[in-house]
């Protein structure tokens, strides 16, 4: 079949089906930044962002056979790493997420500086942070798997185990309830520039 470190993921998931275990570190390589990326998203602590993304890496190999290799791959791992984290969420009644980088990506009609002249980065980021975090796993999870993880709305709902439709609806509704939040968050707070 080639170069290894050429060949998709599924022709790398068809071998490893096949007995030739070897391959399934250079699939962890390939996805192992991301899923920790996609993890810290849920889990405030990096540690155990780190011990999510082992659990999912082992669920991921021990599930292995069940992958239908005609499909995409990407889909099939970020959807067993969503059942993990909601589990852990579930179990331990964790909450937080980490800031995201644009605000106006999510609130495109107040800029940086119709919201203050002087905020800085970090600032910026909680906004963001805080106005997810006030929303419904529902409508974080598509926000978070489309602008961070930078998957396609078919692969969203594939993870999710929603309508593409749905996908769409649930970003919109997400970008719309921030800036309402955020709006809101400020009429509380005249001396602020962020909520809190």
């Amino acid at each position: 079949m080639g170069d290894q470190s050429e060949q998709k993921d599924e022709e790398l998931a068809s071998q490893i089906q096949s007995g030739r275990i070897e391959f399934f570190s250079m699939l962890m390589g390939r996805y192992e930044t991301k899923i920790l990326r996609y993890a810290s998203k849920f889990l405030y602590n990096p540690e155990d962002a780190k011990d999510a993304v082992q659990d999912i890496f082992t669920k991921a190999y021990m599930n292995i056979k069940s992958f239908d290799v005609r499909r995409k791959f990407s889909p099939w791992l970020y959807r067993l790493a969503h059942n993990e984290l909601i589990n852990l969420l579930d179990k331990r009644r964790i909450r937080t997420f980490v800031p995201l980088p644009d605000l106006d990506i999510f609130l495109p009609n107040f800029s940086r500086n119709n919201v203050a002249e002087h905020i800085d980065r970090q600032e910026y980021q909680k906004i963001v942070d805080t106005c997810l975090d006030k929303l419904e796993s529902k409508y974080k999870e598509p926000v978070i798997l489309f602008y961070l993880e930078e998957l396609s709305y078919k692969e969203i709902a594939q993870i999710m185990q929603i309508p593409v439709s749905t996908v769409g609806i649930r970003i919109n509704r997400a970008k719309k309830l921030m800036k309402i939040i955020f709006e809101k968050s400020r009429s509380f707070d005249r001396g602020s520039s962020y909520p809190r």
